[in-house]
């Protein structure tokens, strides 16, 4: 599992992100069920950079 910064994200699509979302949280469940803490944690940090950005952005389009 690759970590995925802030500027991947930006560059993604909408569709691209939701799918990405789904993948990591899949993958999040498999990584409790074999006790793995700390790729749990990292597969969080993945998922809330996503979700932050998707807020973000519709926050910044709901203001105009």
């Amino acid at each position: 599992m690759a970590t995925l910064k802030f500027n991947d994200i930006k560059k993604m699509t909408e569709k691209d992100r939701e799918k990405k979302i789904k993948e990591f949280k899949l993958e999040l469940i498999k990584a409790k069920v074999g006790k793995q803490g700390n790729k749990t944690k990292n597969i969080k940090k993945i998922i809330a950079r996503i979700l932050t950005f998707n807020n973000s952005k519709s926050g910044a389009l709901n203001q105009k």
